[in-house]
């Protein structure tokens, strides 16, 4: 048996309108703006954070024009396309509808906000504005994640019946930083683990069934979780993610026929094996990405990918749309109640 990995269909960068980011952050916006400087035509302009002495030297490293003081005054500049909100997760929802209130499109870190209400609000807002409003989830714009979806599409794994994901590492517990402060949003689910349920959710859609088991730190926080999905065909997901323990950050799609494999990590740029045939007689092809030197270089897809989008005039991403970015959400808000009753 032959087995043929497809090429993926890639988005010029020079082909798409060439905007101007407005961010809000200075923490993963770094490497978000290097990837853009360094792959796309999109441009970073303008720039705050609380630390007026780190965004400075933010701005000066990544060549950043300007630095305001505040939000608003950041809203308020007609040099600014689109924003880009890189803070802590609690702040997503009022930055996020600041910026769409001054007619900004957006793009907001994951997890998109605390809850999936604060999602719909920001989305909705978004809509009934006129302005793209997308959660960077960076994943679904990656060269391999069309790659899958070719695969998925053309029907060689055959009936899929289970996925499995995983993201996980060992964070030293300092309870004032922001993965163990429930103030900051801390907690694996809403840091890590909306890695694996968004990857389930793109090969699956919404479950029906969400079970979970997990830890909570003394902050209060989920510490790690391991959560069992079920949908409506039948079909599984097993996920798993923890601040305490090192896992492997691979994922997996099972089907009748067949299986893919997403090396590690996941949710980066990293490759693909796919095997076919039965066991004993199996037949494996392997795709690597080697477009980047760094993981974090592959974040300028999702730049290049939104800016296609503002082009085409679309108001919610197609590969990654407001309904199932809410319903991620609504799976995040049943597992964590029940990692708490379990603690």
């Amino acid at each position: 048996m032959s087995v043929q990995i497809p090429q993926p269909r890639l988005i010029d960068p020079a082909s798409v309108p060439a905007l101007r980011w407005g961010v809000i952050g200075t923490g993963i916006a770094g490497r978000f703006v290097h990837a853009i400087h360094a792959h796309t035509a999109q441009r970073a302009v303008a720039v705050t954070a609380r630390d007026a002495a780190k965004t400075r030297a933010f701005a000066d490293e990544h060549g950043i024009a300007r630095v305001h003081d505040s939000v608003p005054a950041l809203l308020a500049d007609p040099d600014v396309d689109v924003v880009y909100v890189a803070t802590p997760h609690p702040l997503h929802r009022e930055q996020a509808l600041q910026a769409i209130a001054a007619g900004k499109h957006v793009l907001i870190e994951k997890p998109i906000a605390m809850s999936a209400d604060e999602a719909r609000e920001i989305l909705a807002a978004g809509r009934a504005t006129g302005v793209l409003v997308a959660e960077a989830m960076w994943t679904r714009r990656l060269p391999q994640a069309d790659v899958i979806r070719q695969v998925l599409e053309s029907g060689v794994l055959g009936e899929v019946s289970l996925v499995r994901a995983d993201f996980g590492f060992v964070a030293p517990e300092l309870p004032e930083h922001r993965l163990w402060n429930p103030e900051l949003g801390g907690g694996a689910m809403l840091d890590a683990g909306v890695y694996p349920v968004s990857f389930a959710s793109s090969v699956l859609g919404a479950p029906s069934v969400v079970r979970a088991i997990g830890t909570v730190a003394e902050t209060g926080v989920d510490a790690s979780a391991n959560v069992l999905l079920a949908t409506p065909s039948g079909a599984e997901a097993v996920l798993s993610t923890s601040l305490v323990a090192s896992l492997p950050v691979e994922a997996s799609i099972h089907g009748s026929l067949g299986r893919l494999e997403v090396l590690s990590p996941f949710f980066g740029p990293s490759g693909i094996r796919l095997v076919l045939g039965a066991l004993g007689s199996e037949a494996t092809a392997v795709w690597r990405d080697e477009t980047f030197e760094a993981i974090h270089d592959g974040l300028g897809c999702q730049a290049t990918a939104f800016a296609s989008y503002v082009g085409r005039g679309l108001l919610e991403s197609p590969v990654h749309p407001h309904d199932e970015v809410v319903s991620v959400m609504v799976t995040i808000d049943e597992v964590l109640p029940q990692i708490a009753a379990a603690s």
